[in-house]
């Protein structure tokens, strides 16, 4: 079975790694440089069991768009959020054997120093047969 792990961010993580002002410290180099290596380390373990099918970080979220039907007709609006600044900032798909197994993965993306981290785990859909209500 398919599983997205989806990890989240805000603005402000997006300014803390790029040395922008933030209410955050701002992250030397070598703290963004072993977030990536961490990251890296975490996808090669994947792929060397075999269980990694895709991951990616996506870009900052100032450059979201969200599309919505108004009167027939789309309407484009910035950034995907609205009541909070909490944006999807990464996923990684796994193809393993049971729920069970992607919870333990996904702990690997949680960052054990910041209080409150936490990575949704999802069933990837298959076939619509895979939908469950």
């Amino acid at each position: 079975m398919k599983y997205m792990i989806m990890l989240y961010g805000s603005q402000q993580d997006y300014d803390v790694l790029s040395g922008r002002p933030s209410p955050k410290p701002p992250m030397t180099p070598e703290q963004v440089a072993a977030m990536h290596e961490h990251m890296g380390a975490i996808h090669q373990k994947l792929v060397e069991s075999g269980e990694l099918v895709d991951g990616a970080g996506l870009t900052n979220p100032v450059h979201a768009r969200r599309v919505r039907i108004r009167g027939g007709a789309p309407v484009v609006t910035d950034r995907p959020y609205a009541e909070t600044e909490e944006v999807l900032a990464g996923f990684t798909i796994v193809d393993c054997a049971s729920l069970d197994r992607a919870l333990e993965i996904a702990s690997d993306f949680v960052n054990p120093d910041a209080e409150g981290d936490y990575v949704d785990v999802r069933p990837v859909v298959d076939d619509v047969a895979d939908i469950e209500l």
